[in-house]
């Protein structure tokens, strides 16, 4: 496809409704088998045993090296850098000049001038524009997400990405290592050995549990992942490898939401970047699903203060949107929190797809119902909107629907809400979606975030642990 995302806008008239009617159907979790065991036996592994998440294919890799690279990096994140050395990571979140969020990636310090930046495409591309600009001295190398539907063809990365984690996963990363592995801090990277190789390691965790990532040469991979299960079956740990449709549900048990819209598509500021974005990238065939209908793009931008990312920013360097951060810095803000669906409401739902002859409510599939690149279902207080319900799904753990959105300041824990589910006049042009499906009102109690008790008590201080 030919153009750019501007002349895609200029085509459609309005943003919002581009998304709202997207094409591109369901957001796919690439190459990686949907299911090993079965979802729910997986999602209990990560609590109760180990898990092996294959994260090789479904998020973009940027290298980011040269003389300029740190000071380039930090002139576009909220994060400061001022003690970030190397061997450490840090969640990066770069904003627009107005300080809304265009996405997050997890960036790892190689080398003093040479970073490595894994997650969605929306920052991949930010950082790639401005770096086309030419006023630092910096090389990016980019991999992207592997196809979502690659039908039968080869797919190869530059890196294998693998996520050991459970109770039982030091047990795995002692066999692996020959003897015990050395401590390693929440966020900080070291080496172990795998199959006889020095492999990097960073102490990371995706659903409380205690965990590692590491990482390598992609040809290296299937060596890798072999040497993995068998030291787990020497150790006799009960290691689950995780399929594509349990691996998206866990961020609901530890609380990040990955994928809110990047808030690029207005602003005479951002005009340039709209016109260096093509017609076929993310941001111009991505879509919106969901009950929250504005003709106005703004009202699903959200800040990283909403995001619960206000413990990153730092005001000691210069940013792109530091003034927009530092005049809001006292205002209030919506927060982010867990919705727990009612089970009542939520079979209802369910049960009126069995009904011959009726109008159904928008089918909700497990564990993940998501079916859109960014959710927005309203959430309601009475007649008032007081929330944005943003990624949902089923946790076996716990036993019920959870979502991740953000409400004003006045609601509390423990209140019960009304969610609205399904989009209204029967649903948008996505294919995604079932025509002529009728809109559900679900009740939803709000919760804390993360809602996992083992992730609330055993991650570091951060924003997944701030409350508030």
């Amino acid at each position: 496809m030919t153009g750019s995302l501007s002349d895609v806008l200029k085509d459609s008239g309005n943003a919002a409704q581009l998304l709202r009617n997207s094409r591109i159907g369901m957001y796919v979790y690439p190459v990686v088998a949907p299911e090993f065991s079965n979802w729910r036996t997986e999602q209990v592994a990560w609590r109760q045993s180990a898990v092996l998440f294959d994260q090789s294919h479904h998020m973009d890799e940027l290298i980011v090296e040269g003389p300029d690279a740190s000071r380039f990096l930090e002139s576009l994140a909220i994060n400061s850098f001022a003690n970030f050395g190397t061997n450490r990571a840090k969640h990066y979140v770069p904003v627009t000049p107005a300080g809304y969020v265009i996405g997050d990636m997890i960036i790892f310090r190689e080398a003093e001038q040479k970073f490595v930046l894994v997650g969605r495409a929306p920052t991949a591309n930010w950082l790639r524009y401005n770096a086309s600009l030419g006023r630092h001295d910096v090389t990016l190398t980019h991999d992207p997400r592997s196809p979502s539907r690659p039908d039968g063809k080869e797919v190869t990365r530059v890196h294998y990405r693998f996520q050991i984690q459970g109770p039982d996963a030091p047990r795995i990363f002692e066999a692996l290592n020959g003897g015990p592995i050395a401590e390693i801090k929440f966020f900080h990277v070291d080496w172990i050995t795998v199959a006889g190789r020095r492999v990097q390691a960073l102490r990371h965790g995706m659903a409380g549990a205690p965990g590692l990532e590491i990482w390598g040469p992609y040809a290296e991979k299937d060596e890798v992942r072999d040497a993995i299960v068998n030291a787990a079956r020497a150790a006799g740990v009960d290691l689950h490898l995780v399929g594509a449709r349990a691996y998206s549900t866990n961020t609901l048990e530890s609380g990040w939401i990955p994928s809110p819209l990047p808030a690029i598509y207005t602003g005479d500021a951002l005009q340039g970047y709209r016109d260096w974005l093509s017609a076929d990238s993310y941001e111009a065939v991505g879509s919106i699903g969901g009950s929250l209908v504005s003709a106005e793009i703004e009202d699903y931008y959200v800040t990283p203060y909403e995001l619960g990312y206000g413990i990153y920013i730092k005001f000691d360097h210069d940013f792109v949107g530091r003034a927009a951060l530092e005049a809001m810095k006292d205002r209030p803000h919506r927060k982010k929190v867990t919705f727990e669906w009612n089970a009542e409401d939520v079979m209802a739902v369910i049960a009126s797809n069995f009904v011959p002859g009726g109008e159904p409510y928008k089918w909700i599939d497990l564990p993940q119902p998501n079916y859109a690149s960014s959710s927005a279902d309203r959430v309601m207080m009475g007649e008032r909107m007081v929330g944005m319900s943003m990624f949902n799904g089923y946790s076996y753990n716990e036993r019920c629907m959870l979502s991740l959105g953000v409400v004003d300041p006045e609601v509390q824990e423990g209140d019960v809400l009304t969610l609205v589910w399904g989009e209204p006049n029967g649903g948008t042009g996505k294919t995604s979606i079932e025509t002529g499906h009728r809109q559900a009102e679900i009740r939803v109690r709000v919760s804390p975030t993360p809602y996992a008790r083992e992730a609330r008590e055993s991650y570091a201080e951060s924003w997944r642990t701030r409350r508030g």
